[in-house]
């Protein structure tokens, strides 16, 4: 469980937060004035996007503790989201990548139309994979793992406001040998979204009828997106790209595309 998690347990059950997580002080553009701290730029307003609600609180309970971040407001999943940046307009969106419904990749997609000025942080247990990439290039600012501890999760917020770009240093330092390296580049990254909408949900043990279902498609058009799977990562069967998932990190080996998160993002209607 990560600190920040863990410190918003024991606050809620004791009402104190622990003092080995220490919370950074403001930004040095702080100012005092009349013995108070007066900050030379506005509060910083947040939106936390993830459809765990331990994990909600979790960061609730830690940016409470902040003085120049505010939490506007919570979402559980990415329509959600669209609907209360619209209404609350924040200045940052924590937003988890995996959840039902319209996920991550697309709700970032979708809000940078809403509001091309919002910075989206990504906070997820996704390590690998294309995901990073694909973030950057449809908005987000941030990336950072779950299991970050709480002086980074503050910075990142702080810095992204600043016009500048976080991403966890694991996470970046993979990110430039993709660049560098093409041949160590993942199968997966040449796969549309929705094809890697279909390939979750594949290795989930999910049945046709049920994808076709859940993404308003024909079982026939999902049974093309599986076998033009087979064809790009060179696989036969189901079992076959599951085990390849499993390899670079796509998902969980019991199949679940990262721990404790079950489905990725849904694409809009008229990605048919």
């Amino acid at each position: 469980m990560a600190e920040w998690l863990k410190a918003a347990v024991l606050k809620t059950v004791k009402g104190i937060t622990p003092s080995r997580v220490r919370i950074p002080a403001p930004p040095p553009s702080a100012v005092v004035v009349h013995g108070q701290e007066e900050y030379s730029h506005a509060m910083i307003n947040v939106v936390i996007v993830d459809d765990h609600a331990l994990v909600r609180l979790g960061m609730k309970r830690l940016l409470e503790d902040v003085r120049d971040i505010k939490v506007v407001g919570e979402a559980e999943n990415g329509e959600q989201a669209i609907n209360l940046v619209k209404a609350t307009k924040p200045d940052v969106v924590l937003m988890d990548l995996k959840m039902p419904g319209i996920g991550g990749l697309d709700a970032t997609r979708r809000l940078m139309r809403v509001n091309p000025k919002l910075k989206i942080i990504v906070v997820t247990v996704c390590r690998e994979g294309p995901f990073p990439d694909r973030l950057v290039r449809v908005g987000a600012v941030g990336y950072v793992t779950k299991d970050t501890n709480a002086e980074e999760l503050i910075t990142a917020i702080r810095k992204v406001v600043a016009g500048q770009i976080y991403i966890t240093l694991e996470i970046a330092q993979s990110m430039a040998l993709r660049q560098v390296c093409n041949a160590a580049k993942s199968p997966f990254a040449q796969l549309s979204e929705r094809e890697l909408q279909v390939m979750y949900m594949v290795t989930q043990g999910t049945k046709v009828n049920a994808i076709a279902k859940q993404l308003c498609l024909s079982p026939k058009t999902v049974n093309t997106y599986r076998y033009r799977l087979f064809e790009k990562l060179g696989v036969h069967n189901d079992v076959e790209l599951t085990h390849l998932a499993i390899r670079y990190s796509m998902v969980d080996d019991d199949g679940n595309g990262g721990v404790g998160e079950k489905s990725m993002p849904a694409m809009p209607a008229e990605d048919k």
